[in-house]
């Protein structure tokens, strides 16, 4: 048994030191490549975003359209030609928590590998959350608008959920302001009894890089009414400009006790589909928990998804660059439009992320997700979806090909101009 385990370990090790090593010097992403692709082509893919609704540009599901990483397409190529495709072993999910561990370098967090499991997806690290951590008959808080998930699931572990809406600063200018929150109620909660948080940094879909002095004050609250925070940091990479992402559990040895994180590679990569995230447990207590009562989680783990996220953090760093460059050039498309054609429509610039909040209450639209897929075969997320605050609001994925995001806006402001309500 010893001899196999080394063996694959060699193995894999020899994979992923020739992926790197064949596309670690230049960012493979090719930009032209993916300027030219088009709706018939992200169609023929198959995936859920683009087949749902026909003939519409997919602007609801967060992924990425913009292909895989020549090394994580080297690495699954190689596993499959091996055969490599059993349940998960050891080697494998060692090889993850390795890679993950210096993934987190590039925030300044030096984690110990020891701390890191493999689990299907971040979901699964919530419901985990939720059924060990907080308990059925207690309750949750999410700040909204929030990832959809995170206001639907607590229901099926009998979990209250509270929503707490996120304060809107705004600014002289049509694009600038400022998300917040609203600490004054999050207090309120917690000092009623409320032990459980969803921190999501950066925010989705909202954008919100948050701030260190912002996890401070969450994390002094927290240590006052003994609060656990489920830190959802799967978006880590994408954020702008002069925002930097801080892991929760890095800040001090007291968030790293708070903490429940849950990353993945599957935003970054768009590797979703190979169901392969990571908990960070610093917790000592978590981990103990988890090896007793939730590392079933780790058996559902795909090992083409391990295949592939080890492949993506050792690999990928160069094109993941490339693939970013392309998400700002996005963005500021999305910002051009948003102060200019779309001016009356809310919107603040999101820090991080792909994803834009866009209120169209202004315009009395009051399901602008339906209007937009009636009207200009454009589909995206009813904010609604989002919580009880999304009424009248949509989310919009913009990691698409330029040229097709160019398009979606000419079709929202031609369905909009059409009826007067621009």
């Amino acid at each position: 048994m010893t001899t196999d385990t080394h063996t694959t370990e060699a193995l894999t090790t020899d994979t992923l030191r020739g992926a790197a090593l064949r596309h670690g010097a230049s960012s493979d992403f090719d930009a032209a490549k993916v300027d030219a692709t088009t709706i018939e082509d992200l169609q023929a893919v198959g995936s859920d975003k683009w087949t749902r609704y026909e003939g519409c540009i997919g602007a609801f599901i967060a992924e990425m359209d913009f292909g895989l990483a020549p090394c994580v397409v080297d690495a699954i190529k190689e596993a499959s030609d091996h055969h490599r495709l059993g349940y998960i072993p050891d080697p494998w999910k060692k090889r993850v928590a390795t890679s993950c561990a210096d993934w987190q370098k590039r925030y300044g967090w030096k984690v110990d590998p020891a701390c890191i499991r493999p689990v299907p997806d971040v979901l699964e690290a919530f419901e985990i959350f939720l059924r060990e951590i907080v308990r059925p008959g207690n309750s949750v808080i999410v700040p909204t608008p929030a990832y959809m998930p995170f206001l639907s699931v607590p229901q099926l572990y009998d979990v209250d959920l509270l929503e707490i809406p996120m304060l809107r600063k705004a600014s002289s200018e049509v694009t600038e302001g400022e998300w917040l929150f609203d600490f004054d109620a999050i207090e309120r909660a917690f000092a009623k009894g409320c032990h459980a948080f969803v921190l999501c940094n950066p925010h989705n879909p909202i954008g919100k890089v948050l701030t260190r002095e912002e996890m401070l004050r969450l994390s002094d609250l927290a240590q006052r009414y003994d609060v656990r925070i489920f830190s959802d940091e799967i978006h880590a990479p994408f954020a702008y400009g002069r925002n930097r992402h801080i892991p929760f559990a890095s800040i001090s040895s007291q968030t790293a006790m708070q903490a429940f994180t849950s990353t993945s590679a599957s935003k970054s990569f768009n590797i979703p589909g190979t169901k392969c995230a990571q908990v960070i447990l610093t917790n000592p207590n978590d981990l103990e928990l988890w090896m007793e009562r939730a590392q079933w989680s780790e058996h559902q783990t795909a090992t083409i998804g391990a295949i592939a996220t080890t492949s993506a953090y050792e690999g990928g760093a160069s094109w993941f660059e490339g693939a970013f460059d392309y998400v700002r050039r996005n963005a500021a498309l999305v910002n051009e439009e948003m102060g200019g054609r779309f001016s009356k429509v809310g919107y603040i610039r999101p820090e991080g992320t792909y994803i834009a909040w866009l209120d169209f209450s202004p315009l009395h639209l009051d399901d602008p997700a339906d209007y937009f897929l009636k009207k200009a075969n454009v589909a995206l997320t009813d904010g609604r979806e989002c919580g009880a605050v999304g009424a009248g609001c949509v989310r919009m994925n913009f990691a698409m090909p330029h040229p097709l995001l160019e398009e979606c806006f000419d079709r929202m402001f031609t369905a909009l101009h059409v009826d007067g309500l621009l």
